[in-house]
């Protein structure tokens, strides 16, 4: 992913949990600043080991992992500049959540920097109001809803003001009203400065959503475009993954002659009646995928 330096990168990173086999090996992986990227793979395919890495949750057994072309030390110092760096949300906020309230949860992280408190109750507030829940800042944490609790995690993290925000599968649970919310909250994030990396097995939603993606395969790891790595059919298939929707209408429309070689197509379902109800066929509404 040319033309943007990394804010956070492994470099030649392998991984082994103790007496198993290894899970990653000699993986080099950067996160450009300012790109929303997908992280795809199959399942088990070492996803979430490669974002734990990234968040210093898991050391890699070889290999090194950089911020801003520094080398991270794991001491005290080297983790807290890294956690303001970079913020993991998990696959499930039950995992992430604990304090009594959601105020209490998300200013746990601030807290913990020694920050005034005027500067931890700013944050809170900015948090609560970037994930849309600052209703819900004195709300117990055992009676809010799944993707209340989804948001409430994210809010935590978001306190910490990372210029990195890794998700695991933040879609996952979610019904399709919910997902179109959280992604419009990703949305705002990206729009004031948050780099954004989604760990997913939905192609769709890659496909829609992302600038790049990193496809995790058997051999290593692929990153480059979203469009273009998700129309290689050969890595979906080492990565066990299916074609995206987007893609499949896109080359039947080619096939008839109704778009052009190199003509963005559909990328939704919403997209795809505009594009037939309009007069040429391609109406202005159709993005090229990955964007927007």
């Amino acid at each position: 992913m040319p033309g943007a330096a990394p804010v956070v990168e492994l470099r030649g990173a392998s991984f082994a949990y103790e007496d198993g086999p290894e899970v990653l090996s000699g993986v080099d992986f950067a996160v450009p600043e300012g790109r929303a990227l997908a992280l795809l793979g199959r399942n088990g395919g070492g996803k979430t080991t490669l974002l734990r890495l990234l968040s210093g949750g898991l050391r890699c057994t070889a290999g090194r992992l950089r911020v801003a072309g520094e080398d991270v030390s794991y001491d005290r110092k080297g983790l807290t500049r890294l956690r303001t760096t970079v913020q993991l949300v998990v696959q499930d906020p039950d995992d992430q959540l604990f304090a009594a309230s959601v105020g209490q949860d998300v200013s746990f992280g601030p807290m913990n920097l020694g920050l005034p408190e005027d500067e931890v109750r700013a944050r809170v507030r900015e948090a609560l109001e970037a994930l849309d829940i600052a209703a819900l800042e004195d709300r117990p944490t055992h009676l809010l809803s799944y993707g209340q609790r989804k948001r409430a995690a994210i809010a935590g993290a978001v306190a910490m003001r990372p210029r990195v925000l890794i998700l695991d599968e933040p879609t996952a649970g979610l019904d399709p009203h919910g997902q179109e919310r959280l992604l419009a909250v990703l949305d705002g994030l990206r729009g004031s400065g948050t780099t954004v990396v989604m760990a997913t097995h939905d192609v769709d939603l890659a496909l829609r959503w992302a600038d790049d993606a990193a496809v995790l395969v058997p051999d290593g790891l692929r990153t480059g475009p979203v469009a273009e790595l998700l129309a290689d059919a050969d890595l979906l298939r080492a990565a066990r993954l299916r074609r995206p929707w987007a893609v499949a209408v896109a080359g039947l429309l080619r096939s008839r002659g109704l778009l052009g070689a190199h003509e963005a197509g559909p990328v939704t379902a919403e997209e795809l009646d505009a594009w037939a109800a309009a007069p040429t066929g391609t109406p202005a509404a159709a993005a090229a995928p990955g964007e927007g």
